[in-house]
């Protein structure tokens, strides 16, 4: 199946064991330099930490390893601008960066590559790109975190109903809900920042997979990359994405917790609902109904989703049945990598915005909390405090909820003495409990919805986010509710 091809490409990259050229399917199917180029910030990097090493061991002079040193920054230079050339049949991003690096420097550039693989060059290169890559996505959920915090600032005074089921259930403040979103972000940044610190290990040096014969300093190049310490075990740093797995797992988690602040925004947008008008920048309309605006931007974040979870599985699926070490279905480990690193980046950076323009209705959202029943709780709470057995008081209080129902009135609207039909202990002060406003602040306990304690939650997010350095006056939000 070859066409006759030269073994040049071949030769220079594997050396003298193979006569025959590569075909050029399977040229084309190995080759996966359109992905991992992406690595080639991380792959300089290291490579400039393993030959000042070399150098410092004695493995190369200094003046070899200033000369590689000076070629790997060129190729650096020419990669930021644009003027790399990348090849297929260099197959991926260290072949095609040593073989610039050669061009440039000549055969002393062959020296860069004593007492290390392509194994564990890449897997150097993967700790060092999600390293960062999970700092950066943490970064982007304080930003996000920092939006909602101004946003239930300026909230705390809005009631709506909370649901269970879909069902309207009990009052509590707008903000109470927008800093539930912020708990649930907030552990998925710990969980990336968690992985980041556990992948802080270097794999340089450990080679194919049994190390070398060369006298390597693996701890000064961890160090001088920012790792922790070098890996404990070869085969180990080779042979697992471990790493990977953890890290994609907790950007599935914060893809999942996007989605249902997503959900939520377009049940609000609703007309059913009615509790949030979504900013025209984040809005599409319909190509054939002109009175639409649909919340596209979070049902787009919903959907996404899905490809999240599927990168998750697609690593844990590529691992499974793999042998140690090394084996090349690791190259598969990196666009599953990347694209959820990129699709949880761009949800994030669409919700913020979206948030922070998005102007919620707060009168309908009183409103809807004049149906449903809302207060049914706070009365058999009255009842409670005075005596009564809760399943005996939750028993009074829904037949009541019936007896309304039925006459399509509310609970505040039926009398004394329908009350005491059902319990003689109700009195006049019942209906006082009633009142939402009431109701949000009897549960003044720590995680509850009552102003105090809403206002001390959004100050604590204050402190954390200000302690990582997150400033709060560079947000513009939407002020009024």
């Amino acid at each position: 199946m070859t066409d006759g091809k030269t073994n040049e490409s071949k030769q220079a990259t594997w050396g003298g064991r193979f006569e025959e050229a590569m075909d050029d399917v399977a040229l084309r199917y190995s080759a996966s330099v359109d992905v991992d180029k992406r690595l080639a910030e991380q792959d300089i990097a290291g490579s400039l930490a393993h030959v000042q090493m070399l150098a410092d061991v004695g493995v190369v002079t200094q003046d070899e390893a200033g000369r590689i040193r000076k070629g790997l920054e060129t190729v650096r230079e020419r990669i930021r601008t644009g003027a790399m050339e990348w090849s297929d049949d260099r197959e991926d991003v260290h072949m095609n960066v040593e073989s610039a690096l050669v061009e440039e420097v000549g055969d002393v550039g062959g020296k860069l590559h004593t007492g290390r693989s392509r194994n564990d060059q890449v897997a150097t290169d993967m700790r060092l790109w999600t390293r960062e890559a999970c700092r950066a996505s943490a970064a982007r959920i304080d930003r996000f975190l920092a939006v909602l915090a101004l946003r239930a600032e300026h909230t705390v005074d809005v009631l709506l109903p909370g649901y269970t089921h879909l069902q309207r259930a009990q009052p509590v403040r707008l903000a109470h809900h927008l800093l539930a979103w912020t708990e649930m972000l907030d552990r998925d940044r710990g969980r990336l920042l968690d992985a980041a610190t556990r992948m802080n290990e270097s794999p340089l040096g450990c080679a194919a997979l049994a190390s070398t014969t060369f006298p390597l300093d693996r701890a000064q190049t961890a160090t001088t990359l920012g790792f922790d310490r070098p890996m404990r075990n070869s085969l180990d740093a080779v042979g697992d994405r471990d790493f990977l797995v953890e890290a994609v797992s907790a950007l599935a988690c914060c893809a999942v917790h996007l989605s249902r602040i997503a959900e939520e925004l377009v049940l609000w947008s609703t007309q059913e609902f009615g509790f949030v008008v979504m900013s025209d920048a984040f809005t599409t309309g319909s190509s054939i109904m002109p009175q639409k605006k649909n919340p596209d931007m979070a049902e787009l974040a919903r959907g996404k989703t899905g490809r999240v979870i599927g990168d998750l599985v697609n690593l844990l699926v590529t691992l499974k049945g793999l042998p140690l070490a090394y084996n090349r279905d690791l190259q598969e480990d990196k666009a599953p990598v990347f694209d959820a690193f990129d699709t949880v980046d761009d949800t994030l950076e669409v919700l913020t915005g979206a948030l922070a323009h998005a102007a919620f209705q707060p009168a309908k959202m009183q409103a809807a909390l004049r149906e449903g029943f809302l207060d049914a709780t706070e009365l058999a709470d009255w009842l409670a405090a005075r005596g009564v057995p809760f399943r005996d008081a939750h028993h009074v209080v829904g037949h009541l909820v019936a007896k309304a129902h039925a006459t399509g009135r509310t609970l505040g609207e039926l009398t004394l003495d329908e009350l005491r039909e059902q319990n003689e202990r109700f009195d006049e002060s019942a209906f006082a409990a009633l009142d939402m406003e009431t109701a949000v602040e009897r549960r003044d306990l720590p995680g509850g919805p009552a102003r105090g304690r809403v206002r001390a939650a959004i100050a604590e997010l204050r402190e954390r986010l200000g302690a990582r350095g997150v400033d709060l006056t560079a947000f513009d939000v939407r002020e009024e509710p």
